[in-house]
């Protein structure tokens, strides 16, 4: 292959540049054997072996070399090979450099001490690959791997960091040589595989090889609409995107950052035939890619038959750099780095010996193996260790985007970077040409994104990528993509439509500014109590006349008072409650209400006590004046200020926020504190009420022009009918309208004491005067 003949020209490059470079290694030069693995570990030992032993007989700790001392060694190419080798060179303590092999078990500094590379482990490049997997929001994979211990290793590995990713493997195909008649079978299947599964995005890992290349051609019509992504072994070879064009359009590849180079296009271009006609490796190139005849019969035979061609004579002055396999640098840089690094090593070595003795050679010779230690030190121009403790190199990763064009012509371009330290990615999406019809893209994944407000429900035990997406329930939300669970909001917040995120509850409560219903209130309220107002007036201007007079003036302004108060103290019902407003409206309600009930019962008092006093000697005069009455208010009220203070020295009302009646609402309410204290104010005046009741019922048929006892009575049965029925409703209801129910009863019986007790008087006293006389009263007793 060109580009492996390109690393063989690059490595005699840096040798031929160190030798001629006076700064390293003075006065001595560097030379080299240079042995093809052939990618087989067996080869690989036995070279190795070789190298050791001398040019006579392989024989393991025996060394008939005399003079070509070996310093160490640059390889192998593949992990395979250079593991075997490791395991050799580590015995013996001889430093090793690898540019390509990427195996994680040469991490072990247990077992390969001596062992460096100028490229990073499989462990880095699957890490950078996932991240890369995630950066794109792929979740739903395919893995497609060479079925040896390299692939092995990298899927094994691969898996292991998707998985912590949260992404999944939809399938695993290991591709191998088998034999032809198992072969279309299996391409079958795995085009069924392929073809049958939602993902969109295959990785390929493992170790490139002939049999690889021809399952990719062989399935190559189900690859079409697929992204294909590998790490470094494939990205540095050009090879495979020459021979397959369509199927890796558009695909991904993560490679090393290209080290500095010198250039050696003019080195390069010197390799001719007809300049190097003993290099056979070059007249095998130019044989299968020129179709050139070679000196070999043999070799012209074999390859005619195989490949079915013709080969003709050339004129020798082909230049290997017209192959497009040879123009893609590949490890180019990488090897020479390593031969630099190790070149770097030996003079620092050389020159801390210097003063220990002349012959430098030899005691090169005697320390090699401490040369790993220097190696190990090799520092950049910053003072930055070229090594990391486990022997492989500092390095970062381009992210690539590979494109072919209807003309042929091929691209790459480099659309990222990751950072040294933590691998993180910075890619430009803008520059990536998809596959993909709109170039947007690509969507792998085994279900769809669960959207906010949604979570992730598992449908498969086996990948946890698979899933529904359920609604959150009431009262959570999820406000990222593909949550796995919901979250509960608190109290004082509810999900909104889409359950993407909490808001804050609506305040429920009786409100000035956005509730119809308070205006309303707030109007009847104003208006009753205006004229409550009017009616005082007008009593006060005519207290003397004798409607005015009957039944006690005094308690007359006192119960006006009282019932005009009790229609302002609804505006402490209305509007935010605080703890001072829900503390005054129940207090302020009972015991305007126990006064305007008092007066009422006082007054349905008199009015017996008068009849029955009319007799000459009777008992009852004693009783008749305004103390009496006048004591029985305040006794009366003081009983009901009692249980107020009582009520609220116990538990007294206060604001309470309820969080749990309503989903989508907080009640902003009053809690009563002490229930028994609340009702106790109720039942006190309910008591009061029915005994004002009874009273005004059993005088209503005493001999009067204008029996007040009538309309007492009216308004006891209207305000007792009130206060009976909204205790029902009101334990029935919440929130404001519970609030709304209290109102309506402390309008509605006020206005009934009003209407029942004080519109007779005023229609007589503004448009019958001639009815409101001390005569027309005495008439009405007779």
């Amino acid at each position: 292959m060109p580009q492996y003949y390109r690393y063989l020209l690059t490595f005699r490059f840096t040798i031929e540049e160190i030798n001629r470079d006076q700064t390293i290694l003075p006065n001595i030069s560097l030379g080299y054997h240079v042995y093809d693995s052939c990618s087989d570990s067996r080869k690989s030992v036995r070279s190795v072996l070789q190298i050791l032993s001398g040019p006579e007989r392989t024989v393991p700790n025996y060394c008939c070399r005399e003079q070509r001392n070996v310093a160490a060694f640059i390889g192998d190419l593949g992990s395979e090979s250079t593991v075997s080798m490791a395991q050799i060179l580590a015995i013996y303590r001889y430093s090793q450099i690898s540019y390509g092999a990427t195996s994680n078990v040469l991490t072990d500094r247990n077992l390969y001490q001596t062992f460096y590379r100028t490229v990073q482990s499989a462990q880095i490049s699957c890490l950078v690959l996932s991240n890369m997997i995630r950066f794109f929001r792929w979740t739903w994979v395919g893995i497609v791997s060479s079925d040896d211990d390299s692939g092995n290793e990298e899927i094994r590995i691969l898996t292991k960091y998707l998985t912590m990713n949260g992404i999944c493997v939809a399938y695993t195909i290991k591709v191998k040589y088998v034999s032809l008649n198992a072969l279309h079978e299996i391409e079958r299947k795995d085009m069924e595989i392929i073809s049958k599964s939602s993902t969109q995005v295959i990785i390929l890992c493992g170790t490139y090889s002939v049999y690889l290349s021809n399952w990719l051609h062989a399935i190559r019509v189900v690859l079409r609409d697929k992204t294909l992504v590998f790490g470094p072994p494939f990205a540095l070879m050009t090879t495979i995107i020459e021979q397959h064009r369509e199927t890796l359009n558009g695909s991904l590849a993560i490679q090393p950052s290209r080290l500095s180079l010198p250039d050696m296009r003019r080195f390069y271009e010197s390799f001719q035939t007809v300049n190097h006609p003993e290099d056979m490796l070059l007249a095998h190139i130019c044989l299968r890619y020129f179709n050139c005849l070679s000196r070999d019969p043999r070799m012209n035979a074999l390859l005619q038959f195989i490949h079915n061609i013709s080969l003709h004579n050339c004129t020798g002055t082909e230049r290997v750099t017209d192959f497009i396999n040879f123009q893609g640098g590949g490890l180019s840089d990488r090897v020479y780095k390593a031969v630099y690094l190790l070149a770097q090593a030996l003079h620092d070595l050389h020159m801390s010996i210097a003063r220990q003795t002349t012959d430098k050679v030899a005691l090169l010779h005697k320390y090699w193996h401490r040369l790993h230690h220097v190696l190990g030190n090799q520092r950049d121009t910053d003072d930055n260790p070229y090594f990391y403790r486990n022997g492989d190199l500092t390095d970062s990763y381009n992210t690539v985007n590979w494109n072919c064009f209807s003309n042929g012509s091929l691209k790459f371009r480099f659309v990222g970077r990751t950072e040294t330290k933590n691998y993180t990615f910075c890619i430009n999406v803008k520059k990536i040409l998809w596959k993909t019809s709109n170039n947007q893209v690509p969507e792998s994944q085994c279900s769809k994104n669960c959207l906010p407000g949604t979570h992730k429900v598992s449908q498969s035990r086996i990948h946890s990528c698979c899933y529904n997406c359920v609604q959150c329930s009431s009262g959570e939300i999820s406000n990222i993509t593909d949550s796995e669970t919901c979250m509960k909001c608190s109290e004082l917040d509810w999900p909104n439509e889409k359950k993407d995120r909490c808001v804050p509850k609506r305040l429920e409560f009786l409100s000035y500014t956005d509730d119809t219903m308070v205006l309303v209130i707030s109007l009847v309220s104003s208006i009753f109590s205006f004229l409550t107002f009017m009616i005082l007036i007008t009593f006060i201007l005519h207290q003397d006349t004798a409607i005015v007079k009957a039944n006690n003036r005094n308690l007359s302004f006192l119960l006006l008072v009282s019932i005009m108060l009790s229609f302002l103290c609804v505006f402490l019902f209305l509007g935010h409650p605080e703890d001072l407003t829900c503390i005054l409206r129940q207090v302020s309600f009972g015991i305007l209400f126990t006064v305007a009930v008092s007066c009422v019962l006082a007054k349905t008092i008199m009015v017996s006590i008068a009849f029955r006093a009319t007799k000459p000697d009777s008992f009852w005069k004693r009783w008749i004046g305004s103390k009496w009455s006048n004591s029985l208010v305040v006794f009366c009220t003081s009983i009901q200020v009692i249980i107020c203070m009582g009520w609220l020295a116990l538990a007294p009302p206060f604001l309470e926020l309820d969080t749990h009646s309503y989903q989508r609402k907080i009640i902003v309410q009053c809690n009563e504190g002490c229930v028994i204290g609340f009702y106790s104010v109720l039942g006190y005046m309910g008591v009061l009420a029915s005994v004002s009741f009874i009273m005004a019922f059993l005088a209503r048929t005493l001999p009067d022009s204008f029996n007040e006892a009538k309309y007492i009575t009216f308004s006891m049965l209207v305000f007792c009918s009130v206060w009976i029925a909204m205790i029902p409703a009101y334990l029935s209801t919440r929130g404001k309208y519970m609030v709304a129910v209290e109102i309506f009863a402390i309008l509605t019986s006020s206005a009934g004491l009003l209407g029942c007790i004080f519109f007779p008087k005023c229609y007589i006293i503004l448009w019958r005067p001639d009815l409101n006389s001390r005569t027309h009263l005495l008439e009405g007793r007779r």
